[in-house]
């Protein structure tokens, strides 16, 4: 993971923190501990934590028959990002259990891509044609835009296909476990479906 990456995640987990912090410094002032709801209250408030972040490149082709006879194609070089992490809206106080030690443990959702995108500075159009022989022909004003979102799907499949879910539900767990037992909570973070 390059160094960016791991600057905003660790921007991400600061303000968590801080909201956390003074969150738990006013109900210790208040001499209540960590409820289901507390914990559920802090976590939707984190909205969606991205903590991996992929830069992948492909090359995208994509073919088009035409009427009566021919075809056209292009070819694009593709740059994109993907985010994978954790919708943390999806919490619900269901996903919060108590034990009888009072420690608790919390389920998030599974791990998802949040955001995939196309850079377009570093996109180009490789080649574009029609068939020579059919000079009649007109060239699909679409094909370009048709080629990038198919780029979009193949760059989210690669970042899945890269480990990108395993690795922002361990990531999420880690950041979120550390930064509960930071402030004084039991608190034990699984994901729906493992653990």
């Amino acid at each position: 993971m390059n160094p960016r990456t791991w600057k905003l995640i660790a921007l991400l987990l600061l303000v968590a923190f801080l909201s956390l912090l003074g969150y738990t410094f006013v109900m210790h002032r208040a001499g209540s501990n960590a409820s289901q709801d507390t914990i559920v209250l802090q976590v939707q408030r984190l909205s969606q934590l991205v903590t991996v972040r992929y830069r992948i490149q492909r090359v995208v082709g994509m073919t088009e028959e035409k009427q009566p006879v021919g075809e056209e194609s292009i070819l694009l070089m593709v740059e994109g990002e993907v985010q994978a992490g954790i919708d943390l809206h999806k919490v619900t106080s269901a996903d919060v259990a108590a034990d009888d030690t009072g420690a608790l443990t919390l389920t998030l959702p599974p791990s998802e891509i949040l955001n995939a995108s196309i850079d377009e500075k570093k996109t180009k159009v490789w080649d574009r044609h029609i068939t020579w022989w059919t000079p009649w022909v007109a060239p699909d004003p679409d094909l370009e835009h048709k080629a990038r979102l198919k780029a979009l799907d193949d760059i989210r499949q690669a970042a899945i296909e890269m480990g990108a879910l395993d690795q922002a539900r361990a990531n999420a767990q880690s950041a979120l476990g550390d930064l509960f037992g930071a402030l004084g909570w039991k608190v034990k973070v699984k994901v729906k479906g493992l653990d």
